[in-house]
Parts: C-alpha cells; structure tokens; sequence
C-alpha cells in the first residue's frame, strides 16, 4: 500500500478530522441519542486514519478510473486516425 496523498492533505486531513471528532464527541455528551454526531464521528475517525498512514482508498479508486479514461481516449483517437487521410 503506496502513499497516495502528500505531506500537506495528511497534515490537514488530521486536522479536520481531530477537530470534527472533539465537535461531535461534546454533542454527543450532551445529547447520545443523537444519530447524526455518531455519523460525524465516524467520518471524522476516517479522516484521522487516512491522514495517519497516509493513504485513501477513494483518492485511488479515483486515480484508476482517470487512468482508464485516458487508455480509452487515446485508444478511441488510434482507431479514428488509422486510416489514409485522402
């Protein structure tokens, strides 16, 4: 598993995510029945994780299907222009 988010995104996603974490951990003290922090707290332990070993199945799942994109196009133009332009 190959790092695929750099040193700035990580720094930031453990930010946001400790910060999400103590906003939704206080509401959840006040009010446990609550649904929607325990969801809030969810994300944000998502965030911490990712930004801790550095890496996020999204962000690859993304790469790959923009590196697909691109075979496809590039095959799309090979098939278009393999004729004799006269």
């Amino acid at each position: 598993m190959k790092p695929n988010i750099g040193l700035v995104n990580a720094l930031l996603r453990l930010t946001c995510g400790f910060t999400m974490l103590a906003w939704s951990t206080a509401r959840l003290a006040k009010r446990p029945y609550r649904e929607r922090y325990f969801l809030v707290a969810m994300l944000a332990a998502l965030k911490i994780g990712t930004g801790i070993v550095r890496y996020c199945p999204f962000t690859n799942l993304f790469n790959e299907y923009q590196e697909k994109q691109q075979q496809n196009n590039s095959q799309n133009q090979e098939e278009e222009f393999t004729g004799n332009p006269t």
